[in-house]
């Protein structure tokens, strides 16, 4: 059966601690979050986006039996090109049915029986996914996320508090899901590494911090990956521009905590100039954030070394 409508399906993975931001990630890319590992939406998000997204299937043909999508695929035209078939080893399966690693390739070397075209395991022009899930057989085009967010984690300047290049990714993507003709400032950008994953991502985002050292330090890291933004050194009060979405890490330090006053300052100034935050705080400041006029819609915590941050999503 030809699906008029995309769909696609996407396989996760995520280390315990992770959990609940990789499920706030899925909320803001897809408005819901499945704890299975695989999610079937009809958005198309790139599986290089997301640091906990390993795959996706375009989905093509699906059928109750493994023999309908073996009827289907006889339609596929490659025009002389190659192709390749995987296997998605996630799925639902009861341990006692669960298809072990030489019935999968054999499933994959069936189903290359009936696409009419040359099957090439290391370079092929076309790579399609099959995948059993929910009683139901699914066949696609495949993609692998390439995790180039990896590459980012060797920055020139980094210091041990500021958010880890996992995090930073998924804290840019719960900011801007979709970023066509979005908006976004980081108004305490630090090093910039929320800034790195956004700009790798198409994602229109400047950066400002008080700290003049810290603003160089931004600006080294992103000219290491050849990104370009406006990095100001400036209070976030000189801001006279509007944006659709700020990403505000509230100022944090081993030796000095900034004082109530100076957050709510802070909040009330993002609340000024966007019309949508996501907030990283290691302290509970919903009060702050209601008083700031923000309404808090999601949230999650994650965690690094001894620190619990939380990731608070405000309209």
């Amino acid at each position: 059966m030809n699906k008029q409508a995309p769909l696609f399906i996407y396989t996760y993975g995520y280390r315990l601690e992770e959990t609940e931001l990789c499920l706030l990630e899925m909320r803001s890319f897809f408005g819901k979050h499945t704890e299975a590992g695989l999610l079937m939406s009809d958005i198309a998000v790139h599986p290089d986006r997301s640091p906990f997204m390993r795959e996706r299937i375009e989905v093509m043909y699906e059928g109750d039996h493994l023999e309908q999508i073996l009827e289907q695929v006889k339609q596929i035209e490659l025009n002389d090109q190659t192709f390749k078939v995987i296997f998605i080893k996630m799925n639902d399966l009861a341990p006692e049915d669960k298809i072990e690693f030489d019935e999968q390739r054999s499933i994959e070397r069936e189903i290359g029986v009936y696409i009419e075209g040359e099957a090439d395991v290391r370079q092929p022009d076309n790579v399609f996914g099959i995948v059993t899930w929910g009683g139901r057989w699914y066949f696609g085009s495949y993609l692998k996320s390439k995790a180039v967010w990896l590459t980012h984690m060797q920055k020139p300047r980094s210091y041990s508090i500021a958010l880890s290049t996992r995090v930073a990714r998924a804290v840019a993507n719960i900011a801007v899901p979709v970023p066509a003709n979005i908006t976004a400032i980081d108004p305490c950008c630090g090093i910039g590494t929320v800034l790195v994953e956004a700009l790798s991502m198409d994602i229109n985002m400047i950066g400002r911090d008080i700290n003049h050292f810290v603003v160089q330090g931004t600006r080294e890291n992103l000219a290491h990956f050849h990104f370009q933004t406006e990095v100001v050194c400036g209070d976030i009060s000189e801001v006279v521009d509007h944006y659709d979405t700020a990403v505000v890490d509230m100022p944090y330090n081993h030796f000095s905590h900034t004082t109530p006053e100076a957050q709510l300052s802070l909040l009330q100034h993002t609340r000024r100039i966007a019309d949508r935050a996501v907030i990283v705080t290691v302290g509970m400041i919903d009060e702050l954030i209601a008083s700031a006029g923000f309404t808090i819609v999601d949230r999650c915590t994650t965690r690094k070394g001894n620190f619990i941050r939380q990731i608070i999503v405000c309209v």
